[in-house]
């Protein structure tokens, strides 16, 4: 570990390398650790509404004078960020409209300039300490490192007046550690806000069944406990999105973290049943149909995903509806397809400002995701947020209240009770 924490020491995990393990107990709710961010960056997407030194959201953030592209609280968070703006303040002013280097490009940039303004070999090291990234960079696909280059000759493009640029092959595996271990900063709604690097996280190790959780306050990522924990417990959390079953949850750790889960979950499949159910037909569907209709999901999730920043949202939520009348036909509506193409369309509502329409999908979802996903997962409280908010948008208080309260009992357990995003939950409850 980058430091010693209190609680909590390194091992080697058998199959898995280096991991975190508790020495002494830990109740449900309770935080392990708190860790600063090594490096961050806020997303273009959200400049003007969160600063982009300490992440706090706000009306009324100052520009800077410079470029009048980013904003902070104050003078004191503009002068915090100079050292990391100033890679981007003059290149923006002077590209215009044709900057534009990818958030993992932007990261890697500021990277390499803290490494350089500290000048320590434990810096190094420690960035190194997010795993041995190596042999994943020799197992990438053509694609994706075709996406590589591309980032990499970003940083050239944007950033090359301002840092020095290591080789080609240590490039290629500082972009694949970050691909691999860097972490999105979420909001209370699970809004992308931005990328961090935080080595002391990167050690934890994943499960399907985790027994951690991480929520952020600002820019620090804080590590609480979801499960009772005794000493010699290993600290885990989860990778991916938990909601799918054992073979796409696979999937999708092999495609981006290069491993297959052994957990008890993915060894007993326990939850599969359920999360695949078809609906209930006096002439029982036969599996060849059902096999036909999984192919059929998994091709439209993968599709909406690639045509999601291109398509208008009219046109997605055509999608959507065209694929939950055709999976409807064979899948329950708490089947996790289902449950995926319903959860996409009411972001579309939402988006269009449809909040009718956006509550008639989340009526839909909510039962099942509190049954499918474990216990004090964000995924159920932010959809209760949505929900909430939405209900009281269309003035209906006492069920919006409700929704609400549900999502501040997960979120106490998540955040901790005395997180700046309870308080306002509160406040927000109380004038309601």
């Amino acid at each position: 570990m980058t430091g010693s924490i209190e609680g909590l020491e390194r091992f080697d995990s058998p199959g898995k390398g280096r991991g975190l393990r508790v020495t002494r107990p830990f109740k449900v709710g309770e935080l392990l650790f708190s860790s600063p961010a090594y490096s961050y960056v806020l997303s273009v997407k959200e400049r003007g509404y969160y600063c982009e030194f300490c992440f706090t959201g706000k009306k009324g953030l100052a520009k800077c004078g410079k470029c009048k592209k980013a904003f902070y609280c104050n003078v004191k968070c503009q002068k915090g960020d100079w050292a990391m703006h100033k890679l981007e303040c003059s290149a923006m002013t002077a590209f215009g409209e044709n900057w534009c280097p990818s958030d993992i490009s932007r990261l890697v940039a500021r990277i390499l300039a803290k490494k350089k303004m500290q000048k320590e070999k434990c810096v190094s090291e420690k960035i190194l300490l997010i795993g041995d990234m190596q042999s994943h960079v020799e197992d990438e696909d053509n694609e994706k490192r075709e996406m590589c280059e591309a980032d990499i000759a970003g940083l050239y493009r944007f950033y090359s007046k301002h840092l020095e640029m290591p080789d080609h092959k240590d490039l290629l595996t500082l972009f694949s550690q970050v691909a691999c271990n860097g972490f999105t900063i979420e909001d209370d709604e699970l809004s992308h806000l931005g990328t961090a690097v935080y080595p002391d996280v990167a050690l934890i190790n994943h499960s399907c069944l985790p027994t951690v959780i991480v929520t952020y306050k600002g820019t620090s990522a804080e590590i609480r406990a979801v499960q009772d924990m005794k000493p010699g417990d290993e600290v885990l959390i989860s990778y991916i999105d938990l909601l799918y079953p054992t073979e796409d949850r696979n999937n999708r750790l092999r495609e981006c973290y290069y491993f297959t889960c052994n957990c008890q979950e993915c060894k007993s499949q326990s939850k599969d049943k359920a999360k695949l159910k078809v609906r209930k037909r006096s002439d029982p569907i036969e599996p060849d149909v059902i096999s036909n209709m999984v192919r059929y999901a998994r091709k439209t999730v993968k599709e909406f995903r690639t045509f999601k920043n291109t398509k208008t949202p009219s046109e997605l939520l055509e999608m959507c509806e065209q694929s939950l009348e055709e999976m409807g036909a064979v899948f329950d509506d708490s089947n996790v397809y289902m449950l995926h193409m319903m959860y996409q369309a009411m972001g579309i509502c939402l988006y269009m400002q449809d909040v009718e329409g956006a509550v008639r999908y989340g009526e839909k979802i909510i039962k099942p995701y509190s049954q499918l996903y474990p216990p004090h997962c964000l995924n159920v409280s932010s959809l209760y947020l949505k929900l909430g908010r939405s209900y009281l948008l269309l003035e209906r208080p006492s069920v919006g209240i409700s929704a609400l309260k549900k999502a501040l009992a997960i979120m106490e357990v998540a955040h901790g009770k005395d997180h700046f995003y309870l308080t306002e939950l509160r406040k927000e409850i109380a004038q309601k």
